[in-house]
């Protein structure tokens, strides 16, 4: 008799006392064999706390994990809560890198490390059988200034093998971001996983964003800072405030969310999104950012019909979808209340079966994003 594979188990826990929300992750889990599973909880944790439960309920678990701006669990937006998603061991094989220097990183030696890693996990993965699907989940420091070059490096050394992840938060006050290495929560660190599954998957990336037509050129920047000083030589953020159409009112994060800068780039319009407006009228990027840059204020779309398009592209590849690992930024939650759509949103996500976190970036492929939802589907 052929025993078909069982579903992800997606757990999540509100309780704010580590060692209760832990043991009822494990309650969850009702003894399921698991190859692996991921972890993304609010940054309200204790983190020493929080690592000490894992250690001790999941001892010897293969895991990795961060802290969030927000999680997305059954339930759709969710927040002051941990999200536990595991992957059964009849159908999947997980292996794992940490990198926890980031400062210190080293180009060749990650490819290297890379590489190493993705032959350890054809390895393991054999026991599945050959018809197998592979794809890499990718978790690094939101405050780090290093995603561009980190995920770069991974990816190239990855070759054909897909990474789409986020970049940890701590809700929205950009001071410690942790991500789970070696059984603690620590800064300047990365985590990449390869899964290898007989199940079909698919990695992919959208914004519900359009560009308008007036250029905002870079004029003067700290590009290592991420901070622009002048937007077509004037002052960044008026000048950004006036192209953006903004009478009045005052230049925010709600305001970023809704009008975020864009650049093309691979004949696509990515954004770059602001993180803050300073007193020295200058504009702090979450992405990279430096002179001659061309820039595009973005415009909402409708989001809710785009998803819809976007989710059945994803049936169409994976057919019916068990679970999507998703990777939403921050600000794309932020832009969905400004615009009175997060109950829609978090319905649609609770619908499309959506569990991961709020990012303070997402990657796909070689590239560093912003407000973006990147994610994995995995197939029923």
């Amino acid at each position: 008799m052929t025993i078909p594979p069982s579903g992800l188990v997606v757990a999540y826990s509100h309780t704010g006392d580590p060692a209760c929300a832990v043991a009822e992750l494990v309650a969850a889990i009702a003894g399921r064999a698991l190859a692996g599973g991921m972890l993304f909880c609010s940054h309200r944790y204790s983190r020493d706390a929080l690592a000490e439960e894992l250690a001790r309920q999941f001892p010897d678990f293969p895991m990795i994990g961060c802290t969030s701006a927000g999680e997305l669990s059954p339930l759709g937006y969710d927040e002051d809560s941990i999200v536990f998603i595991g992957l059964p061991a009849d159908s999947f094989a997980m292996s794992i890198l940490h990198f926890d220097d980031l400062d210190g990183f080293e180009v060749e030696q990650g490819r290297i490390a890379v590489r190493e890693l993705a032959a350890t996990a054809a390895a393991q993965a054999r026991r599945l059988g050959d018809q197998l699907h592979h794809a890499a989940i990718f978790l690094v420091d939101g405050l780090s200034h290093r995603e561009e070059l980190i995920t770069m490096t991974v990816q190239e050394a990855l070759g054909d093998t897909v990474m789409v992840g986020g970049s940890s938060g701590d809700g929205m006050v950009f001071r410690e971001t942790g991500v789970l290495v070696k059984g603690r929560f620590v800064q300047d660190a990365a985590a990449l996983a390869i899964l290898s599954s007989i199940r079909p998957l698919h990695a992919f990336r959208t914004n519900h964003y359009r560009p308008r037509e007036e250029r905002m050129v870079v004029t003067a920047s700290d590009a290592q800072a991420r901070v622009v000083y002048e937007i077509n030589a004037r002052p960044a953020a008026q000048e950004y405030a006036r192209i953006a159409g903004l009478r009045g009112g005052q230049i925010d994060t709600a305001f970023f969310a809704a009008n975020p800068p864009m650049v093309r780039a691979g004949g696509e319009y990515h954004v770059r999104a602001v993180q803050s407006a300073n007193a020295d009228g200058s504009l702090t990027f979450y992405c990279a950012i430096d002179n001659g840059i061309v820039l595009r204020v973005g415009e909402r779309i409708d989001r809710i019909a785009h998803m819809e398009e976007l989710f059945a592209d994803v049936e169409a590849h994976v057919g019916a979808i068990d679970h999507v690992i998703g990777f939403d930024c921050v600000l794309n939650r932020i832009d969905a209340a400004s615009g009175q759509l997060t109950g829609e949103v978090s319905q649609l996500y609770a619908r499309r079966h959506v569990v991961g976190f709020n990012t303070y970036g997402e990657q796909f492929r070689a590239a560093h994003n912003n407000q973006t939802l990147s994610g994995l589907a995995i197939g029923a």
